[in-house]
């Protein structure tokens, strides 16, 4: 696969492990999302980024930011202009495809705290930051797409062991895809 055909995000919303997730995620609360969400991105995805991007400490500090809302130390007023500005870092990057996944992934899941539906599209960019950093740029799509999956499977199994049972306040989603 050369550079420039590679997909911005990998794996498929009717795999087994995205219905999965969908399925779980409506069962969840905002608030459980969020934390969910911030947490994989900061664990799985923030790493790909700063290995690629190393000067850039921004999205660390977004990150920080989202989870001092998630903890009640911070007013959402003050989160959101630092959700936009991690948006535009994920675009700013169009050189490097490992640096442009992680920041979107990162910038999606910041934003599940205001929009959860993002619970679910933040992980397409992350399978694809996974997919990418491990496997190189110059792969067939057969490689990526199992590494993609592999990391669906990984979010999916991240989510139930911190699912909350009988969510007493679950979002209300309507899946467009």
């Amino acid at each position: 696969m050369a550079k420039g055909k590679l997909r911005k995000m990998l794996g498929s919303v009717e795999s087994k492990a995205s219905i999965d997730l969908m399925n779980l995620i409506e069962t969840q609360s905002k608030i459980t999302l969020g934390i969910w969400a911030v947490t994989y991105a900061k664990d799985h995805y923030l790493t790909i980024y700063e290995e690629v991007c190393p000067a850039d400490r921004r999205l660390r500090e977004i990150v920080t930011a989202c989870e001092e809302y998630l903890q009640e130390s911070r007013k959402l007023n003050e989160v959101k202009p630092l959700i936009r500005e991690a948006g535009l870092i994920g675009r700013e990057i169009t050189d490097n495809p490992v640096g442009q996944a992680a920041a979107r992934a990162i910038s999606g899941a910041c934003a599940v705290i205001q929009t959860p539906t993002n619970a679910l599209g933040f992980l397409f960019y992350g399978a694809a930051a996974v997919a990418y950093s491990r496997a190189g740029l110059t792969q067939p799509a057969e490689i990526y797409d199992e590494l993609a999956e592999k990391e669906l499977g990984q979010a999916l199994n991240s989510l139930q062991k911190i699912a909350v049972c009988n969510e007493s306040n679950p979002v209300k989603i309507k899946w467009n895809c």
